[in-house]
């Protein structure tokens, strides 16, 4: 039996071929990136409005067992959050809502990287929040009034702090950059949720029905 002999030769990539490869694996990664980044965008803000349109809904819940009334208008004595809501204090209005809530991590907007999120009622702070509420809300009767939204606002260029803001059509308000890229999301009374520009967010005030819109900020 004779034995075969191949003439086939291993052959490695030289030093030129290996630094081209390369090259095109950089410019592909170039490519790729930013329409990745876009994605992801557009993801956390699906989420996000994911997130306001559970909890508008879970006002709507509420307020059906609750005398048509939302728990900023129903006293604490009464199982609503009224009185600490008067204050600028949106806490209790979610936990009085925790029956109606799947969960308290629906409370955190995915681009919110100042807060962090809770799986537990019993855990939640304001910490766990980036959705402010509309203080001066009693129910859907006022179906252009702001329920929720992100809280990321700037007056005159100055963050705002936790507590009650009181807003009319001439404030100088707008989104920060620290979500969505100077935009944000709002949900309104009528259990619809808006994505609201930087331009539009003035905008947004102005049909609520309310003389004053004053936001629980968390």
């Amino acid at each position: 039996m004779k034995p075969r002999f191949s003439h086939q030769t291993n052959r490695a990539l030289t030093l030129v071929e290996v630094v081209v490869v390369i090259a095109v694996l950089i410019v592909v990664a170039a490519l790729l990136l930013p329409a990745l980044a876009v994605a992801k965008r557009k993801s956390t803000r699906i989420n996000c409005v994911n997130n306001l349109k559970e909890i508008a809904l879970a006002f709507r819940v509420w307020e059906g067992d609750n005398g048509d009334k939302y728990p900023m208008f129903v006293s604490v004595t009464n199982g609503g959050a009224m009185e600490l809501v008067a204050m600028g204090n949106p806490l209790m209005t979610f936990l009085v809502m925790s029956n109606e809530l799947s969960t308290p991590i629906i409370l955190l907007c995915p681009d919110d990287t100042e807060q962090t999120g809770t799986n537990s009622f019993g855990a939640l702070a304001r910490s766990n929040i980036s959705y402010f509420i509309g203080a001066d809300v009693t129910n859907e009767a006022a179906p252009q009034a702001i329920l929720s939204g992100d809280d990321n606002f700037a007056i005159g260029g100055i963050l705002v702090k936790s507590g009650l803001l009181e807003i009319t059509t001439n404030t100088p308000i707008a989104w920060t950059a620290t979500r969505h890229k100077f935009s944000g999301n709002l949900a309104i009374a009528d259990g619809s949720v808006q994505a609201i520009t930087q331009n539009g967010l003035r905008e947004a005030i102005r049909p609520t029905g309310l003389t004053t819109n004053c936001l629980a900020i968390p």
